[in-house]
Formats: structure tokens, sequence, C-alpha cells
């Protein structure tokens, strides 16, 4: 099969020809459909940041596809199944997977980075963690609810526990912003999205956002006077510890900020703030597996936009191109797929 394999950082992906992988007992061959790329594959390629496998090693962690063959002791598929693969796999015996938290697993397997991925026309997962998708949803665009369309999902109804009527302002209009816009305004939230591009503010305006603001240093106080004293919930969708701040001083007394963006560097908060107003600051990473069924369900009805996520499609020749768009910050992609 044909793979898109990674040696090391500063270097592009190399296409290759690798043997097609066998599944094992427990475990599907899945025939990739599409693989969303993702900033973290950055983190790998462009940031030194070390993958859990060896390289070379296939990257590729946002997949949709179809079940090609079983392994021993698999009866819940059959082959030609449509599948959504979510990022990580999980063990199911740690505190964290007994108390409903897997996301956080104690032992988890991320796909393209503890084992090979799906920059590639096949990948073999285990059989318990894949999600059956319905036939409404088309295959394609389908791969990014994996990761960016789960991930503020989780964000927003379990972390923030956004309710009817809360004020939530997202910081930064990419593909995971953009999907929490969307997301907050189907919880039933007002939604103020800001961003420092116009063609992501109208995005973000497409997607559901009721204000859409330019972001400056001072833009915590336009949003305190747009939602009369502050925001329910401020989510930081970037991986900006200036963001970061900025965010947390949008927030209202007794309100929480989201960190949804990854930042490898140190970010400071006013402890006296945080203490005698009661603030909250929550990290949150991916999607439990319990999820995926209730926000499927809700694309299959059409409540969340699926086709307009996915706005460039690449071969997977094309794979490097792909990721120098992504590096561009170009203003007209929210999410890009490989297609194998």
């Amino acid at each position: 099969m044909k793979a898109a394999r990674f040696y090391g950082s500063n270097q592009p992906l190399k296409i290759e020809d690798v043997p097609i992988p066998s599944p094992k007992s427990g475990e599907v061959l899945v025939k990739v459909s599409a693989c969303g790329l993702c900033h973290t594959d950055l983190h790998y390629i462009d940031h030194g940041v070390p993958t859990f496998k060896q390289p070379p090693v296939i990257l590729g962690h946002e997949v949709s596809g179809v079940i090609e063959s079983l392994g021993d002791g698999v009866n819940k598929f059959k082959k030609g199944d449509k599948v959504l693969i979510p990022p990580v796999f999980t063990c199911g015996e740690c505190e964290r997977c007994r108390t409903g938290r897997e996301n956080i697993c104690d032992n988890m397997i991320m796909l393209g980075n503890n084992i090979d991925g799906a920059y590639a026309e096949y990948v073999v997962v285990p059989a318990k963690d894949v999600i059956p998708l319905p036939e409404e949803i088309p295959l394609e665009e389908g791969a990014v609810i994996s990761d960016a369309i789960s991930t503020p999902f989780h964000a927003l109804l379990n972390r923030s526990k956004v309710k009817p009527g809360d004020k939530v302002v997202i910081f930064g209009c990419g593909g995971l912003g953009l999907n929490a816009v969307q997301i907050a305004k189907a919880l039933g939230a007002f939604v103020v999205a800001v961003d420092i591009k116009d063609k992501k503010l109208e995005f973000a305006k497409n997607f559901g956002a009721d204000v859409v603001l330019k972001s400056d240093e001072k833009i915590y106080k336009e949003i305190r006077k747009i939602t009369a004293g502050g925001a329910d919930v401020a989510v930081e969708a970037i991986g900006n510890p200036q963001v970061m701040q900025i965010a947390f001083s949008s927030v209202k007394t007794g309100g929480k900020l989201i960190i949804m963006g990854y930042s490898e560097k140190d970010v400071s908060f006013n402890a006296g703030r945080i203490m005698f107003r009661e603030m909250e600051i929550i990290g949150t990473l991916g999607c439990p597996p319990y999820v995926y069924p209730k926000l499927i369900e809700l694309i299959r009805q059409g409540k969340l936009k699926l086709k307009e996520v996915v706005t460039h499609k690449f071969p997977l020749d094309e794979i490097n191109n792909a990721f120098d768009l992504l590096r561009s910050g170009e203003e007209s992609l929210i999410r890009a797929i490989v297609i194998p």
C-alpha cells in the first residue's frame, strides 16, 4: 500500500510503498476513505515533538473508512461497514476508564503517534474502539468528526457544561474554534467569536456566531460590555498563552476558562482573582468514546454542519503541499483532508 511516512523533524513526509498490515485477534483492517490534517502533526514535523513510536512512523489520527477484513474474535462488524476511528484507543481498565474519563486513559494509545496512523491506504486498529457511521453521513467529510468536531463537543458539553442562555466566547476561529462556535450555538448559547482574520470571522458568522470581534489586547473590555459583565464560558482554541490571559479577563465572576488549544509554554493568572471570584480554569482533551454516538446523531439530523467544515481535499501524494497550506494560515482553510 501507499503511505506517507515520518522520518524525523524538519523534513517532508515520504510517500512509500509498505506492506498492508494484517489484523490480529480483536483488530480490524480499515480501508481509509479520508484522514484529516491536524496541527498536532505539525508539532512532530516542524517543532521537534517526538512520536512515541520510533520513526519511521505513519502519522494521521482523524480517520473514516470502510472495514476491509476482520481479525479473530471480531463479530460486531462485517466487510464493507462504514466506520469512524477515534484518535485515541483506551485500555478500559484504569481508574480514568472506569469512571467515564477514557479520553485521559492512563494507558492511551494514540493513532499516528504510539502506532502507525492513517496517512495511508489501510490502517489496523482495535475493533473495540471503532464507531459505526450511518449511511447518511458522507465518508470523506465524516473523518473530521473523529477529532475536529468531537474535541470541542466534549469541551462544551462535558467540561464547560454549557446550558441554554449561557454567554460563550470562542477565541480562535480555526477548525476547532469554528466547530466550537456551531456546537455552542446548538447547545443554546449566545456566542461571541474572536479572531484576527476577517475571513475567519465571516466563517464564524456562517457557523452561528451572534457577534464576531476582531481581536486585540483589550478585546476583553468589549466582550464584557456585550455580555453584560463577562462570559459564562471562554474557550481558548489557539494554544497561545497571551490569548489565554485575554480570554480569562473576558470571563465573568464565577465563570470558566476552557483551555482547548495546546501550548508547551507556561501561562500566568492572578491567583487572587481565581480565589475571590471563584473562577474555574479547565483543561480539555479529545473526547470520551461514549460521547461519539450522541454527536454523530446530531450530525445525522443536520443539527451541526459537516460538509462546510471540510474546505480542502488532497490526494495522498500531495500531503506535503497540504501541510504547507496548514502552515500558511490560509484564511479560507477550515479543515483539510487527505484522500488515499
